[in-house]
């Protein structure tokens, strides 16, 4: 599977869920929250901006917000909501794309640099935040933490979350930290069709999980030192219980 034809017309569609999911105000408005707080005035790049389900309500708090996006449909379907003025966007890989200007802040959210399948390809994504920051300019990464305490020997699966109508299960490849989460939909139906009559829908993405010291260790090739890690948005500690973190670098000043 290649980024450009997972996330096609038909996702970039469907991407958007106003009011719910990861566009729940709970989920969304604390990110808005410590992202403009981080960017303290200037301004902010965001890799694989998407839909600008971020970025939109941050350049909203008056934070120039400019976005690297693979996807020309989630591109398109930002455009929508607002124009290449209010937000331009470049159209290319977050590890090599280039923005014009020097920013204060870089930020990559909601997993997105495991979409990157290889150690090289994160490590320059990394290295790609560096040389769009001044001196002491900050680079944020929200990742989830792999669950593999919960996949005893012999098991290549976990099932994340279930509710009726969903279910989301990932497949693990440990050899090469490869992932794929698995996200059906489905109605009240015995079986599963495709079709006009479609009664459920498989949307597969491929990812390789970083352990958070690994993330580290990227870091500081690209010559970041961690600042800070957080269990989330709000500041709530990290443990060892953590499901995911927030965490923020930044080049010496």
């Amino acid at each position: 599977m290649e980024q450009d034809d997972l996330w096609d017309e038909d996702t970039a569609r469907r991407y958007d869920t106003p009011g719910t999911g990861m566009f729940a105000p709970e989920v969304l408005d604390p990110a808005v929250d410590r992202l403009a707080a981080l960017a303290d005035g200037g301004p902010a790049l965001e890799f694989a901006i998407g839909t600008g389900r971020v970025a939109v309500p941050l350049a909203a708090r008056g934070v120039p917000v400019t976005g690297i996006e693979l996807s020309a449909p989630m591109v398109g379907q930002l455009r929508t909501k607002a124009d290449a003025t209010a937000l331009p966007v470049i159209v290319g890989d977050m590890t090599t794309a280039r923005a014009p200007g020097e920013y204060r802040l870089v930020y990559v959210v909601y997993n997105s640099i495991s979409n990157l399948l290889t150690q090289d390809a994160q490590i320059d994504c990394f290295r790609n935040a560096a040389r769009h920051l001044g001196p002491g300019g900050r680079f944020v990464v929200e990742l989830w933490v792999p669950e593999l305490r919960s996949l005893p020997p012999g098991r290549e699966a976990t099932v994340w979350h279930t509710e009726p109508g969903y279910l989301g299960l990932d497949t693990y490849d440990v050899l090469r930290q490869h992932v794929v989460s698995h996200h059906v939909r489905y109605d009240a139906g015995t079986s599963a069709r495709t079709g006009r009559d479609e009664r459920a829908t498989l949307h597969l993405s491929p990812h390789r999980y970083i352990w958070p010291a690994e993330l580290d260790l990227m870091a500081r090739l690209a010559g970041f030192a961690r600042e800070s890690r957080h269990a989330d948005w709000t500041g709530t500690p990290f443990t060892a219980e953590s499901g995911s973190h927030v965490s923020v670098y930044r080049l010496p000043v």
